[in-house]
């Protein structure tokens, strides 16, 4: 009679429970259900145009009005989707951890100017896409009159996140009015002068002749008495009194 292979059978045993194991985690993986979403925002984004609470009602909606249900069923980047399409977010994570735990990473659209007319008021965002307005929170950026329709829009949006992007223009500019021949007059939050920045063409230029001219001009008593601080020519600024 042979002896016995302890050794294969050691193995087969070991890889018999491994499957046991194995299955019996899948199933129960598989039977498991989501527990309550965790919602967080970009850094420096918590609680602004969008709240946890209407994150959460997007996800609650999109899997049938109920978080009782089976991990397996949910299809995260259908979620990621529905929150992407929403107007105030710009990108949206969703995953799930193997206990069932469904996390949310919100990062909401930047808005850089506000429109506003006789009857409609609306955000842009670095990209000039269109965002209402939010009864959460109000941006302090420009507001803006005129139309970008009759002109074109690539080169206003440049103009626009200039002035969004620099620290100093962002606090400084107040206002932007489009003129229906596509020329640009500014105003600032400091003095009563209006600024005559013409055309959008060499953008970087005529905002660092800008800044260059504050910087000095608020050294000199005189700022207060300009009526116009015209941009218009690259090499120099004009000021009328």
């Amino acid at each position: 009679m042979k002896k016995l292979n302890w050794y294969n059978i050691r193995l087969v045993v070991i890889v018999v429970l491994m499957v046991f194991l194995y299955s019996f985690s899948s199933t129960r993986n598989e039977n498991r259900k989501i527990k309550e979403p965790t919602i967080s925002f970009a850094k420096g984004q918590e609680n602004l145009f969008i709240t946890h609470e209407i994150v959460n009602n997007l996800l609650k909606q999109n899997l049938g009005g109920t978080y009782n249900i089976k991990k397996v069923k949910v299809d995260l980047n259908t979620l990621e989707t529905v929150l992407d399409d929403h107007e105030m977010i710009e990108k949206a994570e969703v995953f799930s951890t193997i206990d069932g735990s469904l996390s949310a990473l919100i990062t909401q659209k930047t808005p850089i100017v506000r429109f506003v007319s006789s009857n409609d008021s609306y955000y842009l965002d670095s990209k000039g896409i269109k965002m209402p307005l939010s009864e959460n929170f109000s941006a302090r950026v420009p507001l803006v009159t005129g139309s970008l329709a009759e002109n074109g829009t690539e080169k206003y949006i440049e103009l626009f996140n200039e002035i969004s992007k620099d620290d100093f223009l962002s606090k400084n500019i107040t206002g932007v009015k489009i003129l229906p021949s596509g020329s640009v007059i500014m105003t600032n939050r400091n003095f009563d002068y209006k600024i005559v920045f013409g055309n959008p063409i060499y953008v970087k230029k005529k905002l660092d002749n800008y800044k260059a001219f504050f910087y000095h001009a608020v050294k000199d008593t005189l700022v207060k008495n300009y009526k116009e601080v015209n941009l218009m020519f690259t090499q120099q600024v004009v000021c009328k009194k």
